[in-house]
């Protein structure tokens, strides 16, 4: 069985929830999901503005457990409202090469009022 490595990053915001920001096993880094969450708390702003901030969170966690931003090969991004896809869209073509998997879909509700929520999966190898 391979061991398991909990990631918490100095820097990035700590969660009010009782969970990692990330967890290795093996070749393997699952990210949690990440919002536009800064020292003082969540900040409001357009969908691409949530974005690129738990986009920095995700590539931050991924590199403190030893990925490179090209290891990701799975992205979930969860919306409050599916018709803000375009302007995220253009921001991960901006931001992935290659580009990974991903799943896109509309919560009913996101934690604070979010417009974003990415978590992530990165592999070696």
């Amino acid at each position: 069985m391979a061991k398991r490595f909990i990631i918490d990053v100095p820097g990035v915001p700590r969660s009010p929830s009782p969970i990692s920001n990330a967890v290795v096993v093996g070749d393997t880094c699952h990210i949690s999901g990440q919002l536009a969450v800064y020292d003082d708390g969540y900040r409001a702003g357009t969908a691409r503005q949530e974005a690129e901030r738990a986009f920095d969170l995700v590539f931050a966690i991924a590199k403190e457990a030893g990925f490179e931003r090209t290891d990701i090969v799975y992205v979930d991004l969860a919306f409050s409202d599916l018709n803000e896809l375009p302007e995220v869209n253009e921001l991960y073509g901006e931001l992935f090469d290659p580009r990974p998997a991903r799943t896109i879909y509309q919560a009913a509700k996101l934690p604070f009022g979010a417009k974003v929520k990415i978590q992530a999966i990165a592999m070696r190898g």
